[in-house]
Formats: C-alpha cells, structure tokens, sequence
C-alpha cells in the first residue's frame, strides 16, 4: 500500500515553489490559486525571505499549494505506471492539501481555505501571546502531566518520544527553563500557541469558510489527524478540519495506523524532510520516499514498484 504525506507549518524553506515553477502550466496554475486565495504565492514561493514565508498567514497556504504542485503528478505518475496511492495523510494544515488530493476539495478551494485559517490563526496569535515547546524524550505519562501542571497544553504527538507543548509565552519559557526529567525541551520560533484553546476566533472563521465551498466524500481515505482514523465522508472531514485548529494533532496515532495497514511505501511532498524523517525512525520497514523537485516524479514508479513487489 502507498500513502501520500503533506506536511505541516514548519516545513516550509525559501523558493520552495521555484522548482515546480518552471513549468508553464503550473505556473499558471498557482497565478490562478493565488488569485483564489488573495496571496502572491509565486513571490512568496521564489522570492520571500525565510522571516516572510514563516509568517502564520504565508507559510499555510504556500505549504499546501507546494503539496499539491508535487501531489497531483505524483497521482498521475503513479496511475500511470499501474499502481494507485491507498490513503494520504496531511500534519495539521497539511491536511487541506490531503484532502485536495483525495479527491474531497478542489485544489484551489484547498489553497484558499488555508489562506483564510493562516490569516485566522496568525490574527489569534496577535491577541493571545502564545509560543510552543517541543519536548524530546521523557516517559510519556509523566511528560505530559508535568505539561498540564505548567498550564500549557500537548498541541502535537509526533511521534514517540517527540511531543510539543503550546501555552502562554511566559508559561513557555518557565518550562523550558525547567524541563521533565529525562526530556530535552526547545521553544520554538512560532507566533502562537497552536492547536490549543488560543485558536478558538480562528476555528469560527475557518468554520465558516469552510461552510462556503464543496466538500465531496474522499475518493480514497484520510488519515485523520484527530485519532488516525480512515476518514472518507464529507461531513466527517469537515469537522475534522474544522476541530483540529484547537485540538492535539495525533501524528503519532497516524503512524501507528500506517503500521497497521501494512503500508508499504510512505510518499512524502514537498518540503519533504520533517515527516520523512519521522517515518523512517518510526516505520522502519516502509520505504519512505522523499519528492523535492519534478525530477523525483520521474522516478517514482520505478521505486514504488520494487518495494511493492517484494511486499507482495
């Protein structure tokens, strides 16, 4: 079986766009998507600064927009070499580009929607003073309750091992001062406190947005980030969508479902590295391959099709 991964806020790095630009039709492609969504993703994707590209409000939809350049050929590439990706899977916004390419939205409506949350989620930012941590290693049980006793909140369960807390900046730097026992503890440069209760105005917004544009029933199933559930109805995925803006991500719940379903070949899109290097420590027996330009497409098939052999 063959997964495709979007990543999350984090991953994006400078002319990140600049590869799968080069091409006409999808630089006409993304002038389209960036009229749809209000934003110049093709200067933000070429041209912008580290600083500008990690603002809330661009890196979302340029994250999706890249997921979506390297995702929709690499559907094509694979149906065209006989084989079929079984279930995708998308880290926080990730998953509007996972949903685009399951066939549930529109790839410009997906586009958009992450504009409207990154706007959203960075004018929550503004009025919140949040930040997040993330904490290595540690037993689970009692890296989390130390977690809750600070007042902060577990935003994302990457992986084992790797969680990252999400709470009041001063509640933030309290804790990385005196981290669990065990853990190593290292805030990171973000804008807020995602995934937690200082995201609620950006879930009203986003809920609304998400209202005004066709959801269809996914054509093959999403990994939901809510508890690593197979999800496939329109309803279901909406919800999800709109309720993981404030919820934990279980990341970790999704590789625990990749392992049970006997997945083959993880498909990671661009930018690559954050959740492939997740999936190889955590899959070891699945064959992660990493898309970073239009020059990887070409020999996809090649590379799933061995692995799915010797599965087989």
């Amino acid at each position: 079986m063959i997964t495709l991964l979007a990543p999350g806020q984090g991953a994006q790095t400078p002319r990140m766009l600049a590869p799968w630009l080069k091409d006409p039709e999808r630089h006409r492609l993304v002038e389209n998507w960036s009229q749809r969504a209000d934003i110049d993703l093709i200067a933000l994707g070429t041209t912008a600064s580290k600083d500008e590209i990690a603002r809330t409000e661009n890196a979302q939809p340029l994250l999706v927009t890249a997921a979506l350049l390297a995702g929709l050929p690499v559907i094509d590439a694979l149906a065209d070499a006989g084989q079929a990706h079984a279930a995708v899977a998308g880290h926080s916004v990730g998953e509007l580009a996972a949903a685009a390419l399951a066939g549930a939205l529109a790839p410009a409506d997906a586009v958009h929607l992450a504009a409207v949350r990154g706007r959203a989620m960075a004018a929550a930012c503004a009025t919140t003073h949040g930040s997040m941590a993330a904490v290595l290693g540690g037993n689970l049980e009692h890296v989390t309750a130390a977690i809750e006793s600070a007042g902060l909140t577990v935003a994302n369960h990457n992986g084992p091992g790797q969680l990252v807390a999400a709470g009041p900046i001063q509640a933030i730097e309290v804790f990385v001062a005196a981290p669990p026992a065990g853990t190593a503890v290292r805030r990171l440069q973000v804008a807020g406190a995602f995934h937690s209760a200082a995201m609620q105005s950006a879930t009203d917004i986003f809920a609304e947005a998400i209202s005004s544009v066709a959801m269809l029933d996914a054509e093959v199933p999403i990994v939901s980030n809510a508890d690593g559930a197979f999800v496939r109805s329109a309803t279901s995925l909406c919800e999800r969508l709109v309720g993981q803006i404030t919820a934990p991500v279980r990341w970790d719940l999704c590789l625990e479902t990749f392992r049970a379903a006997d997945i083959t070949t993880a498909i990671c899109l661009p930018p690559a590295d954050t959740l492939a290097g997740i999936a190889s420590r955590t899959l070891p027996s699945v064959n992660v391959l990493r898309i970073t330009s239009p020059r990887d497409i070409d020999r996809l098939s090649s590379k799933t099709k061995g692995r799915s052999d010797a599965a087989a």
